[in-house]
């Protein structure tokens, strides 16, 4: 992915401005930044919920700033969101099922009938997901119903969503808010496992303890602007960085 100096304004308010960076295929990519830095509405705009004002988005040498969600879904860009959004009363299975509807395709009159090649279909669904919820550490509660999941699972479990669709790049937007160290570890060990399989992975995290452990690059936003990007050393050193999160000392 390829990011041109994007920017996205709502009225007055630029909540980004002239973002650009690269993401290599493959990469486990962190974007910090202090609260109302822009974070989520870049991620937002790279999935195609909000549209940009300016500026460019290009995935496997494709531009894809005005394309509908469905359609960079389709494309192999996934996301999960801060706020857990799950089909509570669905099971774990249907919940990560849905997803693979960007990969199949269904005529009305075979949907409507349920022949022998839907019930082919739908069985190969099922034995796919199977390998996402075994790497979410879910399989044992694939026919649980996902509202009375630990808080925890329900994290997981959107990852395990996200998976299904079978994307290249998967966008995490805060994966480990509200949970406590061992489960932050636990999903610090999905991520690397995610990236095994050949999957980039873009994050938006607070945790400074997973950021610095798992991120081979990081990117700092403060009020919209990219303030700085390099290793977690480079990062963790730069005057900018700090004076955004600690302040700046006065004389």
């Amino acid at each position: 992915m390829e990011v041109r100096d994007l920017t996205k304004s709502f009225g007055g308010i630029r909540a980004i401005e002239e973002v650009s960076f690269k993401v290599e295929s493959g990469a486990i990519i962190s974007i910090i930044g202090p609260n109302g830095a822009g974070k989520t509405t870049l991620f937002n705009c790279l999935t195609g919920i909000t549209r940009p004002t300016k500026g460019t988005i290009h995935f496997r040498d494709r531009e894809i700033s005005s394309l509908p969600v469905h359609r960079i879904a389709e494309l192999g860009i996934a996301r999960t969101f801060q706020n857990i959004r799950l089909f509570s009363e669905m099971t774990v299975m249907e919940n990560a099922m849905v997803a693979q509807h960007t990969r199949m395709r269904y005529g009305l009159a075979s949907a409507l009938l349920r022949g022998a090649g839907f019930r082919r279909k739908e069985k190969g669904i099922r034995e796919r997901v199977l390998e996402y919820l075994e790497l979410a550490g879910l399989a044992d509660f694939a026919d649980t119903m996902a509202g009375n999941l630990p808080y925890g699972s329900q994290r997981r479990l959107e990852i395990a969503r996200a998976l299904a669709t079978e994307p290249g790049i998967v966008l995490l937007d805060e994966p480990t808010a509200g949970m406590n160290p061992m489960e932050t570890m636990e999903i610090m060990e999905l991520i690397r496992r995610i990236r095994e399989l050949g999957k980039t992975v873009l994050l938006i995290e607070h945790d400074m303890r997973l950021v610095m452990g798992i991120s081979e690059r990081i990117i700092v936003l403060d009020h919209g602007v990219k303030i700085a990007e390099g290793t977690p050393e480079e990062v963790k050193n730069d005057s900018l960085v700090i004076e955004a999160y600690l302040g700046r000392e006065t004389h």
